[in-house]
């Protein structure tokens, strides 16, 4: 998908509740909304409910990429300039636009922090992983207007921080 997810659910919400936000950037989501399990996942395993290409929020015929699947885009793209090659070409903070060479157009739509104080918006862009860290922490993606690379965040907070969601097509 060349864009960050837009599906208005239950518990999603755009940065700064402004709906402009999210037209532009895409909507943030806790974990077990964006895998659409029950919240009780944001706090315990739900390993075993998360089955191969697991569809989550996104649309039929397309999956929450696993942290194999997001590794398996670094690497084809170059890990050492993955960032660079897959943000858009404008939209992040100081000049730190990139080739969207891939036109995979990553946008840096921020985070919301237990449900109310958002950040980062033009700076970084974080993406979940269908891949659990532990009980309370599933793993993540970063890009930064200051790298040129994309790489993996473990433990996020499912229960804590809103992340933006990149579907796969199966």
């Amino acid at each position: 998908m060349a864009e960050n997810l837009d599906y208005d659910v239950s518990g999603s919400r755009c940065y700064n509740n402004d709906p402009a936000n999210c037209a532009k950037y895409g909507r943030l989501y806790d974990w077990a909304t964006a895998m659409a399990l029950p919240s009780s996942c944001n706090s315990s395993s739900c390993a075993s409910q998360v089955g191969t290409k697991h569809k989550g929020i996104c649309p039929s015929g397309w999956h929450i990429p696993s942290d194999a699947e997001w590794t398996m885009l670094t690497n084809y793209v170059g890990e050492e300039t993955s960032g660079s090659y897959l943000k858009s070409t404008s939209g992040w903070n100081n000049e730190g636009n990139g080739q969207d060479k891939y036109e995979f157009t990553a946008l840096p739509g921020g985070q919301v922090y237990h449900g109310i104080y958002f950040g980062n918006m033009g700076i970084y862009g974080f993406w979940w992983s269908a891949s659990e860290y532990d009980a309370d922490n599933a793993d993540w993606w970063i890009m930064s207007y200051d790298t040129e690379v994309l790489s993996v965040g473990f433990g996020g907070g499912k229960d804590n921080v809103f992340y933006s969601v990149r579907c796969l097509q199966n």
